[in-house]
């Protein structure tokens, strides 16, 4: 009996937490494959697995982040809300060399982050392709998307004075990363450890 009982507090004690982290964004933004590649290959011990449906999973102290790809086709978006029950985290690629069709992705987002799901949950935006010499800059993603917003709501926007914007860029991170060279990965890794342990108090 006292096994059973000492052998449970053990497992208790050393049982590692689960968070689970989902990535979304534009089909275009070459988030999925590459990136959790590039995670996989810093972190796991063994040598990444040739499948793209593998999820990372990574270590640290006691907890454990699960990266999940839910894929930006415009077809499968509408099940991104399912895993917004069981996610600790969201993060958001937006391809940063792709000034063009920026609003697109935008419009992806904001769906994104008024979700009421993820209310309170940590939120990443990453800009991807910082290895590309016309990409923006993190400064210029966050101007950019704090423009479109102003100009779809102009009315809010009036209205509130600016309030409105500044709460809502209040509520996430920008960090700017490669995929294909790896450039910011540990730091936004590092960032969604953080910040899921600390909701988790």
């Amino acid at each position: 009996m006292a096994y059973h009982l000492i052998k449970g507090f053990i497992e208790h004690l050393t049982r590692k937490e689960e968070f689970f982290v989902i990535i979304v964004g534009k089909n275009d933004a070459m988030k999925g494959k590459t990136f959790l590649e590039k995670i996989k290959s810093m972190y796991n011990k063994t040598p990444p697995l040739p499948s793209d449906k593998i999820a990372p999973t990574i270590g640290q102290n006691r907890d454990i982040l699960q990266f999940w790809d839910l894929g930006g086709q415009r077809d499968i978006r509408n099940i991104w809300e399912r895993y917004y029950d069981e996610c600790h985290a969201v993060v958001y690629v937006v391809d940063a060399s792709d000034v063009e069709r920026m609003s697109e992705g935008w419009e992806i987002f904001d769906a994104v982050l008024n979700h009421p799901r993820i209310m309170g949950l940590p939120l990443l935006l990453l800009a991807n392709k910082q290895d590309l010499p016309d990409s923006f800059s993190v400064e210029a993603i966050r101007a950019n998307y704090e423009e479109w917003w102003q100009l779809r709501n102009a009315e809010e926007a009036h209205r509130l004075g600016g309030r409105q914007i500044e709460r809502r860029m209040a509520s996430l991170n920008v960090m700017g990363v490669s995929a294909i060279e790896g450039t910011g990965i540990r730091e936004a890794v590092d960032w969604l450890f953080l910040r899921v342990q600390n909701a988790r108090r």
